[in-house]
């Protein structure tokens, strides 16, 4: 893979000009996707409008293509830092511009959140004015808000996208039900079609495989996983202390305020993962980040993977993860780790059970999804 060289550091930074097709569509997009929840220090933490313009820099450079944020992100912060970087450097066409909706400003107004057409409508228009576009390529439902009727939002997508303010749309955090149903209408009734999954996928959180990816491959949607180090964990950045963890950043910081992304996190298993996640990395002579993310972009469905940083050397780091190739037997040390438990009606899937259902010879299987367990 070529790089482009950092005048500043002497050092080679890997490309990211290793582009693919998101879903069925035609937009271009990296391997590695930039995620900017953490431009602006709003929350707490993150980083600072000079910072986050340092990180856009060194993305850019090194050929990625593909930034995210959301409306919600530092309270809009993180679409201002974008849209006054984009306008000072004038790299508007670089970039493939994702912003999201669904999330809640704060009023009493019961129309102000969710993914109704009202809201849905306001909220774009007030992206696009903190991004300083006329445009997003890519629009995403942020979260199924368990109400709106998957009709109203599969029309109101359309309407967005025949508007000429959105060019793609895609589904965030949404059941695989709700996902099929969208897909099915949008190709029923001639509708601007979904294009892309973002969800959770990590070496801790792999429940997205039952249902998600099958579904995505089927139907022509790329997967874009959030959260690939699992907040940190995958990092080794923490240590266990009991049932806490002990170490800098916002997982340690928010631990025991009930918000499930984070303490899920602390379980015997996931720390096990750690510990056969730190033992490759260490045969390998990598960081835990890179190995975790190298294992990730490479499984099957997988368009761009959202990659978060606060620091320059967090952002090579992930960067360098597109070099690296796991041995097999490595990969098949964090897959018997990591792999999750069989549930109804999956484990009627195992081999064992294929072969009864099957006249009791194998069958091989030719989905690019299917991996049998074991």
């Amino acid at each position: 893979m070529t790089g482009t060289q950092d005048t500043n550091t002497n050092n080679i930074i890997p490309s990211l000009t290793e582009y693919a097709l998101l879903g069925r569509s035609g937009l271009r997009v990296s391997p590695l996707c930039l995620g900017t929840m953490t431009f602006g220090t709003e929350f707490g933490w993150g980083s600072p409008k000079a910072t986050a313009h340092r990180i856009l820099d060194r993305y850019l450079e090194a050929g990625g293509n593909f930034v995210d944020t959301a409306d919600f992100y530092t309270g809009g912060t993180s679409e201002r830092i974008i849209g006054e970087y984009l306008a000072e450097t004038g790299r508007r066409d670089d970039v493939v511009l994702a912003t999201k909706f669904t999330l809640a400003s704060p009023t009493r107004n019961p129309n102000a959140g969710g993914n109704g057409r009202t809201h849905a409508l306001r909220a774009l228009d007030a992206s696009l004015r903190r991004l300083r576009t006329d445009h997003v390529d890519l629009y995403w439902l942020h979260a199924w808000d368990t109400l709106t009727p998957v009709e109203e939002v599969v029309r109101t997508l359309d309407l967005l996208v025949r508007s000429g303010k959105v060019r793609h749309v895609g589904l965030s955090d949404v059941p695989a039900w709700y996902f099929a149903r969208a897909q099915t209408l949008a190709a029923q009734h001639g509708l601007e079609p979904i294009c892309a999954l973002q969800l959770e996928y990590s070496l801790v959180e792999r429940t997205i495989e039952r249902e998600h990816v099958p579904a995505a491959i089927e139907l022509g949607a790329a997967i874009c996983p959030w959260s690939p180090l699992a907040s940190g964990l995958l990092t080794g950045k923490y240590s266990r202390e009991g049932t806490a963890a002990r170490g800098e950043g916002r997982f340690a910081a928010v631990q025991g305020e009930g918000i499930p992304i984070f303490d899920k996190f602390l379980t015997d298993r996931n720390w096990a993962i750690v510990e056969a996640l730190r033992g490759v990395a260490n045969e390998l002579g990598q960081s835990l980040a890179s190995v975790a993310l190298s294992w990730i972009t490479r499984r099957p469905g997988i368009g761009s993977t959202l990659i978060g940083a606060t620091k320059l050397a967090q952002l090579d780091e992930c960067l360098r993860a597109l070099e690296l190739e796991i041995p097999t037997e490595l990969a098949a040390r964090l897959e018997a780790a990591s792999r999750p438990d069989s549930a109804h009606p999956y484990f009627f899937f195992e081999p064992a059970m294929q072969r009864g259902l099957a006249g009791g010879v194998t069958v091989r299987a030719e989905q690019p999804w299917y991996r049998p367990r074991g």
